[in-house]
């Protein structure tokens, strides 16, 4: 068997510690060590945990810490936490010679791209939110390429828009595989399957305005409804109670662990539009309605919804719109429109990218030279040409 391209090579990935950046940061070290690389992956305490179980993978903890919103005592912590890890991260890579150091965001991962600036070694940035990232943007000018999640992020320098690649951003490999089904449309008198999330960490408001707003639609329509709801702990009593001799059919639950089976069988998903949900959302291909965070960094939420909605595979609904009687009156004419769903199922596949690992994996061998047979396109795309006709607007 010939031996992998990448075999022998060291690969340096770079992430803070939050989920949103572990988790695509973790699907490429798979997809590298998979290929042959040895990988050493540099982040902070707080995501040891997420590379524990993954073969062919040096976790390497560095001191870091955050500037951004902190008052002057925190900020000079920070910056001295960050002084610090960027000496040892510069040490390590003097003596480890990656070949290549890829960084995704957070302040954790400004150590090494930093030092990998300054030693000469080559690297690349990926984006998972549709607004370029603080601890990005101090270094997106030296990158070789910056990867993207969305086909047009903002904040992007002009000089910098040559190197930019949507790769998309990387998913469970179970959501993943809903790429290949067909959307369910729901039937004019048969069930209508909802999936309401708010992310790891719940969202309250809508644990309070949406089960008021689902009781409040017609009564024909309230009883073809399966919902499926995620609220946090303290809030499911007071769920229930507003739900409880409504009709609906509805599950209740603190965290949702079969997410791929309910987002395959469900018709519209109401959540948050953090990377992550919006990367499954149209990775799978399923309309949604998006309440964006409205207090998120940057207000990137919102971009991420808006460039979904864009393309026709979702409608923003901004927090402050976000009433009992705004959500009953759009929910009552979008799910008696099945013709507006199916579209938007469809608009939001086209603008997923189900196979983002493997494209990130390619644009490594990509800056080594080694431009591996039936690499995908990794040409910058324009939003422009992933927009498919927009579904009928609530």
């Amino acid at each position: 068997m010939a031996e992998h391209p990448l075999a022998g090579q060291v690969i340096t990935l770079t992430s803070g510690g939050t989920g949103g950046h572990m988790f695509p940061a973790v699907a490429l070290a798979r997809a590298l060590v998979r290929r042959g690389a040895k990988v050493l992956f540099f982040t902070d305490a707080r995501a040891a945990r997420y590379t524990d179980d993954v073969d062919g993978v040096e976790t390497i903890i560095l001191p870091a810490g955050g500037i951004a919103g902190k008052g002057i005592k925190g900020r000079i912590i920070g910056a001295l936490r960050l002084g610090l890890g960027t000496m040892k991260a510069r040490s390590l890579l003097k003596k480890a010679k990656p070949a290549v150091v890829i960084g995704f965001g957070g302040y954790a991962s400004i150590p090494a791209t930093l030092s990998a600036k300054w030693l000469g070694i080559p690297f690349a940035i990926h984006e998972q939110n549709a607004v370029l990232g603080r601890a990005n943007r101090m270094v997106a000018g030296a990158a070789k390429r910056i990867a993207t999640s969305f086909p047009t992020v903002t904040m992007i320098a002009a000089d910098d828009e040559a190197k930019v690649i949507w790769t998309g951003n990387p998913i469970r490999h179970e959501v993943a595989a809903l790429a290949n089904t067909d959307y369910d449309v729901p039937t004019t008198d048969g069930p209508v399957r909802l999936l309401i999330t708010g992310g790891s960490q719940g969202a309250r408001v809508l644990s309070e305005i949406l089960p008021a707003a689902l009781v409040a639609l017609p009564r024909d329509l309230r009883n073809r409804l399966v919902v499926t709801q995620q609220a946090r702990a303290e809030d499911l009593d007071a769920v229930r109670k507003t739900y409880d001799g409504s009709g609906i059919d509805v599950t209740l639950a603190s965290f949702i662990d079969d997410i791929p089976d309910r987002l395959r069988d469900c018709h519209l998903v109401i959540a948050r539009s953090g990377a992550s949900t919006v990367a499954e959302l149209t990775a799978a291909g399923r309309p949604s309605i998006l309440v964006p965070l409205p207090h998120a960094i940057d207000d990137h939420q919102r971009f991420n919804a808006q460039q979904v909605e864009d393309a026709g595979g979702a409608w923003l609904l901004p927090q402050d719109r976000f009433t009992v009687d705004v959500l009953s009156e759009r929910l009552t004419k979008l799910l008696q429109n099945p013709s507006a769903l199916t579209r938007a199922a469809k608009a939001a596949k086209s603008t997923g990218r189900p196979n983002a690992a493997e494209r990130l994996a390619d644009m490594v061998l990509d800056l080594l030279g080694l431009n591996p047979a039936g690499t995908p396109d990794l040409e910058n795309i324009n939003i422009k040409d992933a927009q498919k006709t927009r579904g009928d607007t609530l």
